[in-house]
């Protein structure tokens, strides 16, 4: 199945609204919104589910327009000097279907006019996650580097993400996998085009980079200790 999605007036209204960032700008033109971003991103995610369920039946794919796999637009501003109401770029996240929120494992797609990207793994996972990631990858490094080093994954992703500065507490600062232990993210992703982005082989192009994923995926599933 081929199918457009995004288009450039999705990123036009994205460059539009980066630079209107108010309310009563974004309230006058809420359509062009939903009809521009909203609704291709609902029906991408709504496409995306059979070809999510191939690649593992425990990641979802909700087309809901709230609580669903899109994020909202709407900023949360409470704890940032930034009172910028909305978000300027579009978020959706295959989350697995043990997780709740955007630290759970998942596959991510990142729609911003010069930056957008493809990313799998999980985000700032909590504490009793973490622990199980750096145990996993203290005690079984073989398992970790097959993942991590596999052919398939790194011809399409980079591991990305923040790192501590020193060695988390408990590990060896010569560790040989230390640079890895430091992460605080353990995170793949892949830039896109825009002409990527937008053409009408797009699902079949994000279906095939999930794919590409699956063995860094199955890693970080069995060492949080939840099924892939």
């Amino acid at each position: 199945m081929s199918s457009t999605y995004f288009t450039p007036a999705t990123f036009s209204f994205l460059r539009d609204l980066a630079d209107n960032n108010n309310r009563e700008w974004f309230q006058a033109r809420k359509s062009r919104y939903e009809e521009d971003v909203r609704d291709p991103a609902l029906s991408f995610i709504a496409d995306f589910a059979p070809r999510l369920k191939e690649i593992s039946p425990h990641f979802r794919a909700d087309p809901r327009a709230n609580g669903g796999s899109m994020f909202r637009i709407y900023r949360d501003t409470r704890f940032s000097k930034d009172k910028s109401p909305y978000k300027t770029h579009t978020g959706i996240q295959f989350r697995h279907e043990a997780g709740k929120d955007a630290h759970a494992p998942g596959f991510y797609l990142h729609v911003q006019p010069g930056s957008c990207f493809i990313g799998c793994g999980t985000w700032r996972p909590g504490g009793p996650a973490l622990r199980k990631i750096r145990e996993s990858i203290d005690e079984d490094s073989a398992a970790w580097k097959q993942a991590s080093r596999d052919k398939r994954f790194t011809t399409s992703f980079e591991l990305a993400g923040d790192s501590l500065i020193r060695a988390p507490m408990g590990y060896d600062p010569y560790h040989p996998l230390i640079v890895d232990l430091r992460r605080k993210d353990f995170i793949g992703v892949t830039p896109l085009s825009a002409d990527v982005l937008t053409s009408d082989g797009f699902l079949d192009t994000f279906a095939g980079l999930c794919r590409d994923a699956a063995p860094f995926q199955r890693w970080l599933c069995r060492a949080i200790g939840v099924p892939y």
